[in-house]
């Protein structure tokens, strides 16, 4: 038997099935959070037991990066992103004082219902946190950070965003303290752009990746110290690494080093670099016109071969 060659309709149901499947896999790339996570969304992802049960151990995983001493006293932790309170549930079980921030209001609704300890404020982090410096002692997030990493509005720009964000909790945390970010970057490039904004805010610490050899299981958390590195601030080691056994100890080293990303030494390189940097030429011009044409500017001279042409001193 011979298959009929597809057609041009066959093709574009398939491609059609295809951006269908990839915009199921990301939320952030349906809608805004506060319009994805309405009434229906929050209470169908608060009563799912396998939600529950990833958020818990998420958690407890943030509350061991955060590596907070073990004096018993309770200390005042941001959840960043918190939703209905699952993972601050976690924290209170663990004896601590928190703070949830949360843009969708159906979420935070949930949570009053569900009586958590913590208190909930409605709050867009990406215009930055209220907080007097040096107030809390710790932070964590769990899957919330990407969304900060789409331009929802025609107003909102990544970068910005990311910036007052880590801007705003670099200061109202206190010296030495530590906040751990869990998030899933949708590509390297989204990556690195979360890790540089917090560099450049003044963070030291680095990434690091839970079962980085597995597909479903690896886990990205991003552990921030608050201050410039030291001796004694060192990042924890990551989960799902392979043994070295009795084999060369180098070799041991490094298998143990693959999971954990460190960007603290960078930030002398990165501040030279960008001092070093002279003029903007005909490509940066092309691109800041491209980034202001797919955030709406209809205002944008079109590109011609003058572009970026550099003016003779005289007539």
């Amino acid at each position: 038997l011979i298959s009929p060659l597809p057609t041009h309709t066959d093709h574009v149901s398939w491609a059609l099935r295809l951006c269908t499947r990839d915009m199921a896999a990301r939320p952030e790339k349906q809608a805004p959070p506060e319009i994805f996570y309405n009434e229906s969304e929050a209470r169908k992802y608060t009563t799912s037991s396998r939600i529950i049960e990833v958020q818990a151990k998420l958690a407890e995983r943030a509350i061991e990066l955060l590596a907070l001493p073990d004096d018993g006293t309770p200390r005042c932790l941001l959840d960043i992103g918190c939703g209905s309170g699952l993972s601050g549930q976690t924290l209170t079980e663990n004896g601590h004082y928190w703070i949830g921030f949360d843009i969708s209001e159906a979420m935070l609704d949930i949570a009053l219902e569900r009586e958590v300890e913590g208190d909930l404020i409605l709050s867009d982090i990406g215009q930055g946190l209220n907080f007097r410096p040096g107030t809390v002692d710790g932070a964590i997030s769990i899957s919330a950070v990407q969304w900060l990493c789409n331009a929802d509005k025609s107003c909102s720009e990544p970068r910005l965003r990311l910036k007052f964000f880590f801007g705003s909790l670099y200061r109202c945390l206190a010296r030495g303290a530590r906040a751990v970010l869990q998030f899933y970057p949708e590509n390297m490039a989204q990556l690195e752009m979360i890790s540089t904004a917090a560099m450049r805010c003044g963070f030291s610490g680095g990434l690091v990746v839970d079962y980085p050899h597995s597909t479903r299981a690896k886990k990205y958390f991003l552990c921030l110290i608050c201050g410039p590195p030291s001796v004694n601030t060192t990042l924890p080691k990551a989960k799902g690494e392979l043994e070295g056994g009795d084999s060369d100890s180098d070799a041991s080293s490094e298998e143990e080093g693959k999971g954990i990303v460190s960007f603290s030494e960078r930030r002398k390189y990165a501040k030279k670099l960008k001092v070093s940097q002279q003029g903007k030429g005909r490509a940066w011009i092309l691109k800041k016109k491209d980034q202001r044409r797919n955030h709406g500017f209809t205002n944008v001279p079109r590109d011609t071969k003058y572009t970026g042409r550099k003016r003779k001193a005289r007539f």
